[in-house]
């Protein structure tokens, strides 16, 4: 008969102090499924890390917003936010549902047009557009957001050599009460500089004002700061109407709401802080209802939403490989998931839960990555059960961000699946294999020796 191996006993202090007013912390759940698939086949079948996305969660998101909007106003489009995740799939399942595409670079506008979005439907936003894209998308009819002056110009030159007007918008940041304010992006309405802007586009002859854009920030939990900001660009594109007689066929009301994820600094979890999108919708609706718009010249409303949309429909898989006890006692678990694709953790206290229930008394646990950097911190401070190298836990909602501003860092960049609303189980990004980082190097030849 084989002894066991000698264990020393650890004694933890536990103490349950009082209730505050929002209750006692409740006990961690394991979450063994996602949409019916079984976490743990999924890691068996694909390995580990895995990013897993849900498209019943995708087309459900979509649709309550289409509804919030659509319900209180009589001319919506969004377009899917193409930085925010990009994959082919995600984008596919966005235009089927009816959003146009918003893109901030040119091989995101090419992205686009190899997916069949016409260039008409196709909204082209950022500070840096180079002068050849942004002549391919002028003269292929993209709605344009002009950033700066300099820009402005290159839109003059291009219209100018090819002998038509061509319709612009413009970029506009104004102080709708959040901060810090992101007035680094477009012309400030406060100092005069977006008036001037339009009453150049009038006057130079070559452009047509086409419609306003704002952007006020990311995650913003405040509806109102949008009715200040909508209301601010109505009464801009009145003023512009009153002026020049140009007329501003829509308002782009940009991004930025806020999903349920709980940032760092939040009292309450993310999912009882973050505001309904009906709010949302109420907010910029009444504002450009109530601006004075003659009926037959009410805007077009267009909405750039990215993380609301998709973040609570992604997951990722990460299993532990292995435990240790900090300098000052504290329990840390390492996975193999770390900063270099969840760059979120840094912002964002994830909900990281185990695929099994094991049962076992809960501990106060800091997960760390694989990465060899002190700052790559999963999760500072979570209540986990034991866990055993080897065991599968899952951190959500990473659906937003994480896998466009992934980087192979120290590891290579895992795979990524969709779970389909029938039960399908597909690959819709293979994991990373050395060629691929390796793949655009060149060794000079005086180098192989």
């Amino acid at each position: 008969m084989t002894r066991l191996a000698y264990e020393k006993p650890t004694i933890l202090r536990h103490n349950a102090a009082l209730a505050n007013k929002f209750g006692r912390a409740p006990g961690v759940r394991a979450l063994e499924r996602i949409d019916g698939v079984k976490v743990l086949d999924l890691v068996a079948q694909f390995g580990s890390p895995l990013f897993v996305y849900s498209e019943h969660r995708l087309r459900r998101a979509y649709r309550e917003a289409y509804r919030a909007f659509s319900q209180r106003y009589p001319k919506v489009q969004f377009a899917w936010s193409y930085k925010t995740l990009y994959l082919d799939a995600i984008c596919r399942i966005f235009h089927q549902e009816g959003a146009w595409a918003e893109v901030v670079s040119e091989y995101e506008y090419q992205m686009a047009r190899a997916l069949g979005i016409a260039d008409a439907h196709i909204l082209f936003n950022g500070p840096y557009k180079p002068e050849k894209d942004l002549e391919v998308a002028l003269l292929g009819g993209a709605r344009v957001h002009i950033d700066h002056y300099e820009e402005l110009y290159a839109a003059e030159r291009i219209a100018r050599k090819a002998g038509r007007k061509i319709g612009v918008t413009l970029r506009i940041s104004l102080d709708a009460g959040i901060h810090p304010r992101w007035d680094r992006f477009g012309f400030n309405l406060e100092n005069g500089e977006a008036l001037d802007a339009a009453r150049r586009i009038h006057s130079g002859g070559h452009l047509t004002l086409q419609g306003l854009h704002c952007h006020i920030g990311t995650y913003i939990a405040d509806p109102s700061a949008y009715g200040r900001m909508a209301a601010k660009l109505a009464a801009l594109a009145l003023q512009v109407r009153r002026e020049t007689g140009m007329l501003v066929e829509s308002l782009d009301c940009g991004g930025g709401f806020a999903s349920r994820a709980t940032l760092h600094a939040q009292y309450t979890p993310g999912v009882d802080a973050t505001p309904p999108v009906d709010d949302y919708a109420e907010a910029i609706s009444r504002a450009i209802l109530e601006a004075g718009f003659a009926p037959s010249e009410l805007p077009t409303l267009f909405l750039e939403t990215g993380r609301a949309l998709v973040d609570e429909a992604g997951f990722l898989l990460t299993r532990v490989v292995g435990n240790k006890r900090l300098a000052d006692g504290t329990r840390a678990v390492i996975v193999d998931a770390g900063v270099n694709v969840l760059f979120t953790s840094f912002w964002y206290r994830h909900d990281v839960l185990p695929a099994e229930d094991r049962g076992g008394m809960l501990e106060d646990t800091v997960v760390y990555g694989p990465l060899c950097m002190n700052i790559d911190v999963v999760r500072p401070s979570v209540q986990l059960p034991p866990l055993e190298a080897g065991d599968t836990l899952v951190v959500r909602p990473v659906g937003a961000y994480n896998v466009t501003q992934s980087m192979q860092f120290i590891r290579l960049r895992p795979a990524v699946i969709l779970l389909g609303e029938k039960g399908e189980i597909d690959v819709i990004r293979r994991a990373e294999e050395l060629a691929d980082l390796k793949g655009p190097e060149f060794l000079p030849k005086r180098l192989t020796s």
